[in-house]
């Protein structure tokens, strides 16, 4: 039914979970897995800011974004390897990773979205916003969520 799965992940031990239910739904359903981790871009910092002793470069922060989505990619590419499911990822830099999460689905034509929620609910759901509700609402594709 399903032929491409897009599995976003942050790293995070709910993402890694999501990751493994996620690449046995593929292997059932005979499908492939496109992980994909976004990371927030590079925003330099001005004078006021107490950072400036701390002062990373763009090109250190790519470096250091680049590594990041490769550690947490790995554990997509790990899994998928072992079950025998054909697998690629990708990362992106963006302030909105609901959107990327939409935008990647649609130019590597997934047809379902396997993604991890945190559960966060009430106020701390109003302030922080959930990334999962926002994929929900923007997605043209079905979006399973794991919790």
């Amino acid at each position: 039914m399903f032929r491409n799965i897009l599995v976003p992940t942050d790293g995070s031990a709910l993402s890694r979970r999501a990751i493994k239910q996620a690449v046995r739904f593929a292997k059932e359903q005979k499908a492939r897995v496109t992980g994909l981790y976004v990371a927030p871009p590079y925003e330099p910092r001005t004078l006021e800011d107490a950072g400036m002793l701390n002062f990373v470069s763009p090109r250190q922060y790519e470096e250091k974004m680049r590594a990041t989505a490769r550690g947490h990619l790995k554990a997509i590419e790990t899994a998928a390897a072992a079950a025998g499911v054909r697998c690629e990822t990708l990362h992106a830099l963006s302030n909105f990773p609901y959107d990327e999460i939409v935008r990647a689905a649609r130019r590597r034509k997934c047809d379902l979205i396997y993604m991890a929620s945190h559960g966060r609910r009430g106020i701390s759901r109003l302030l922080l916003g959930s990334q999962t509700s926002k994929v929900l609402a923007l997605s043209t594709i079905p979006v399973i969520v794991c919790r």
